[in-house]
């Protein structure tokens, strides 16, 4: 038996030193990539001990520094005529000197004494005597002694500051004393080389002991690879247990060295046979006598027991160097019964596979019950019907045997006596109650000769033998141990009639359709879920807002919904969200995941978030689900990773829109005079991804302008390119005038495709402006006098609005949030006032610390005034703004009082 190791070549075959140095350094041996992997190990375990003994040396040198610093510190403050120094009249000209001899003595390189507020006395450089000292010494101060490594003027030092005390107990002043941190490391530097010299040797020794151990299993693995001696193995097994074939080996002495399972069974070999003699196994005298000859024969057939075996040998010695013999067996007892039956076999093996190819093309179990009932027709059978019960067809899990209905009807003729496609059948009647019952085949070979079938319908089978149908079976269509429905075979006129082979065909056919249709049904139940959880996690209504006037359309894909979803979120200031995104893939997952990621943005921009920052958050999600999944998840829960979002804020008292996206195709901006632009926005990647950061971009719309946000979905399916897409969609936006509900009928008019491979979400809006007479504004100066004058020139110019009832509550808010800007917050100080479905106020400074709420007690003079503006207002909070902070209210017009005032966004703590 040849041997699937290479020979060792002759000494005229020996490879030169080239061959031989390009051997060793392949990573194709074992031995190698042991050897590398070694290496490796070694590699990082030095440098893991060379860094470690590093950082603790680095670690050492700052922690003695830190014990110099403060005992050089501390013996200064409490030595002695210290205290009594600084209460001198000139407490620098009597500590200079004691404090240089300190700092010699204590080996550190400066000790400054300092007054309580921090200012110099005494310091190393004379030109720093009299300036205060950097960094917070406010511990000191307080009676505390602490040491920290600084940073900053005049040098970066490891330095303690331990408070002088008086007879009292009292602080009089500091010491200060430390090391520079260029000083520190010195201890470091001289052991440097030590320690990278003894990591070298380690690892040269630790190096070449891998390379001895991989030298000397290179020569007993042969040189060959993992995969080689896989490879071996593999074929090993194929050959001597795989194969229907009987194999046997024979040693030079005549000893059986192995015999596989079907060699063991043609020979029927006793248990123990292993190193025994051929001639005591009792196989016969022919095949003794072949195997002890050594003899090579080719299909030569002996007669073992009451099997004709097929005999070949080979001698082993010229392939793999040992004397011996390999004997195959081939068992040919029944080649002539199967003879006759094997073309009526690789018929039904030929259907059988087309019937694997035909049937399940499709997701629908409509379809899929006329596949099965086609490809039986006319090569099986010459009509066949097939009946599934109501639960199935609609996607459900049938319970129990109850209404079943045909669903396919396939025949050589489009005649035939059978009930037609729709009908309901009884299933009460034999032989489909027997084949139910039973859940197996049943044979009725001749209808004529049945007494049972046709039974409870006389007319029915007389029709059905006048026109020529006498053979059945029928089948129960089950799945999982779930009955589906059946299948009805029938042959008529010439035809054979149906035998007991054909039975078990015929079951195999319908276990195959079985499963086709099963999953047919269980992804109209999945698909039906699925439209149902993404329609409920979608927006049913637009919420009111004054900013934007807003028409959307929603159309998920036909072979099942996606993860596509959008938005609008009426934001404070008169200003609108607007996003739209999309999760790459279909099913439940899908539209799950898509709930979680708008339920995601919902909560964000309530935060008033910039567009870049709200998506650098959502990304930050995204990494965190993607990180849940467990390891070896299905591909149903694959990572989030390839969800695109769109995330556009739009100001309607000034017109700006602020646009953020994250791999997400821009959106098309149509001006008043039907001018389509897509805005060059910069390049970003999908959600998930990480690492990246999102940028924005800021357009000043005209009032009037129609803002049209998408998904892939309408421009690009497996028909049409993006671009063209594109093309289309600006084609259908170029028309002035129309409003966004025609703006989506005419979008979806022109782009919609007929059958959707991904969904579509469209959101148009067109943009308003608000009346400027309708806002007011005031530049205040940090003047808690100007209060007065601010609110009742609020007050006059809410009366002009017609909000007389309102002007008391808008006093009171805004004198309080601007009272609050006043004492805590920053210049510039603005106030501005909008008027449109409510009244907002706002207030703004540049302070960028938050307000927070709380409940006075009774004894406190102060901490009522934001709990009265969250009673009186429907919604305040604070939002963030490059020169600081915007602090709003709205408060409803006419001077109602809200039922349950809202606080939309309040950070800790601060006034």
């Amino acid at each position: 038996m040849p041997s699937g190791r290479p020979r060792t070549p002759g000494r005229s075959e020996r490879p030169g030193w080239r061959r031989r140095l390009r051997s060793l350094l392949s990573v194709d041996s074992l031995a190698t990539q042991v050897f590398l992997l070694q290496a490796l190990v070694i590699f990082l375990l030095v440098v893991a001990a060379a860094v470690a003994l590093v950082l603790q040396a680095r670690y050492d040198s700052y922690e003695d520094a830190h014990n110099r610093s403060l005992a050089a510190a501390e013996a200064f403050a409490y030595a002695p005529g210290t205290a009594e120094a600084l209460r001198s009249p000139d407490p620098a000209a009597v500590l200079q000197p004691a404090a240089d001899r300190a700092q010699r003595g204590a080996g550190v390189d400066f000790i400054s004494v300092l007054s309580k507020d921090g200012v110099r006395y005494t310091d190393p450089e004379p030109q720093l005597i009299g300036r205060r000292v950097e960094g917070d010494i406010s511990r000191a101060a307080a009676g505390e002694a602490f040491t920290e490594t600084f940073k900053g003027e005049p040098h970066q030092a490891v330095r303690a500051v331990v408070p002088v005390l008086d007879g009292s107990r009292r602080v009089v002043g500091l010491v200060t004393a430390g090391i520079q941190v260029t000083n520190v490391g010195e201890l470091l530097d001289r052991q440097m080389p030590i320690l990278l010299g003894s990591a070298a040797c380690a690892l040269l020794l630790a190096t070449g002991g891998a390379a001895l151990v991989s030298r000397r299993l290179r020569r007993q693995t042969h040189g060959l690879g993992p995969a080689e001696m896989t490879r071996m193995y593999e074929h090993h097994d194929a050959v001597l247990h795989a194969v229907r074939e009987g194999v046997l080996i024979i040693g030079g002495d005549g000893r059986l060295l192995l015999a596989n399972d079907e060699a063991r069974r043609l020979l029927a070999l006793p248990p123990d046979a292993d190193r025994r003699p051929v001639t005591e196994l009792n196989l016969g005298p022919g095949i003794t006598r072949l195997l002890v000859s050594g003899t090579e024969v080719s299909d030569e057939v002996f007669l073992s027991g009451d099997r004709l075996l097929a005999v070949n040998t080979r001698p082993t010695a010229p392939y793999g160097g040992v004397t011996g013999l390999v004997a195959s067996l081939r068992d040919t007892t029944e080649l002539r019964a199967l003879s006759g039956r094997a073309e009526v076999a690789r018929e039904r093996l030929t259907l059988l596979y087309e019937a694997g190819v035909r049937i399940g093309t499709t997701l629908d179990v409509r379809r899929t019950a006329r596949e099965l009932a086609d490809v039986a027709v006319p090569r099986f059978a010459d009509f066949v019907t097939v009946e599934l019960l109501d639960p199935v067809l609609r996607g459900d899990e049938p319970a129990g045997l109850g209404t079943m209905r045909r669903t396919a009807l396939s025949g050589i003729s489009d005649d035939p006596p059978l009930q037609p496609v729709g009908d309901a059948v009884r299933i009460n009647v034999t032989p489909m109650s027997t084949a139910l019952q039973s859940g197996r085949a049943l044979l009725e070979p001749d209808l004529a000769a049945s007494g049972t079938w046709g039974s409870e319908d006389p007319e029915g089978r007389r029709q059905a033998l006048e026109y020529g149908i006498r053979s059945l079976i029928t089948v129960p269509l089950q799945a999982r141990g779930v009955v589906l429905g059946l299948v009805n075979y029938w042959r008529s006129g010439d035809t054979p009639r149906f035998d007991a082979d054909d039975t078990s065909f015929a079951e195999e056919l319908a276990a195959r359709a079985a499963v086709a249709i099963d999953n047919a049904r269980r992804y109209t139940r999945e698909h039906a879920m699925a439209v149902t959880l993404q329609r409920s996690l979608l927006p049913r209504d637009l919420p009111e807002q004054d900013a934007l006037e807003v028409a959307w359309r929603y159309l998920p894909a036909q072979a099942g919904v996606g993860g596509d979803w959008f938005d609008v979120i009426p934001l404070p200031g008169l200003r609108v969200a607007l996003v739209v995104g999309d999760v790459v893939g279909h099913g439940m997952h899908a539209a799950a995941t898509m709930g979680r990621l708008r339920t995601a943005v919902l909560n964000f921009s309530s935060l008033d978030m910039p567009p870049a920052d709200l998506l650098a958050r959502l990304d930050d999600l995204v990494l965190r689900i993607d990180a849940d999944q467990p390891p070896g998840a299905d591909s149903e829960r694959a990572p989030v990773t390839g969800a695109t979002c769109l995330y556009a804020i739009y100001d309607s008292v000034s017109g700006r829109c602020t646009i953020a996206h994250a791999g997400h195709p821009a959106p098309a901006i149509v001006d008043p005079g039907g001018r389509v632009v897509f805005p060059e926005l910069p390049l970003s990647p999908p959600l998930g991804v990480g690492g990246h950061p999102f940028d924005e971009t800021e357009l000043d719309l005209a009032e009037g302008s129609r803002l049209v946000l998408f998904t892939d979905g309408l421009v690009e399916d497996r028909y049409r390119d993006i671009d063209e897409g594109l093309a289309g969609l600006r084609d259908a936006l170029a028309r002035p005038g129309p409003t966004p509900e025609e703006t989506c009928v005419a979008v979806m008019s022109a782009l919609l495709p007929d059958q959707p491979g991904d969904d579509i979400a469209l959101l148009v809006a067109r943009t308003r402006l608000l009346d400027r007479a309708r806002t007011a504004e005031w530049e205040v100066p940090l003047d808690l006098s100007a209060v007065s004058r601010v609110r009742a020139e609020a007050g006059r110019r809410i009366g002009e609005w017609g909000l007389e009832d309102s002007v008391f509550v808008a006093e009171l808010v805004l004198s309080e949030l601007l009272t609050n800007a006043m004492r805590y917050g920053a210049e510039p100080v603005r106030v501005r006032l909008l008027l449109g479905r409510t009244l907002v106020v706002e207030v703004s400074d540049g302070s960028s610390t938050s307000p927070h709420l709380r409940r006075a007690a009774a004894t406190d003079e102060g901490g009522r005034g934001l709990f009265l503006v969250a009673q009186f207002a429907q919604r305040w909070g604070t939002r963030y703004v490059s020169g600081g902070k915007i602090i709003w209210a709205e408060l409803v017009p006419g001077g109602e009082l809200p039922d349950e005032p809202v606080v939309t966004y309040v950070e800790e703590p601060a006034w």
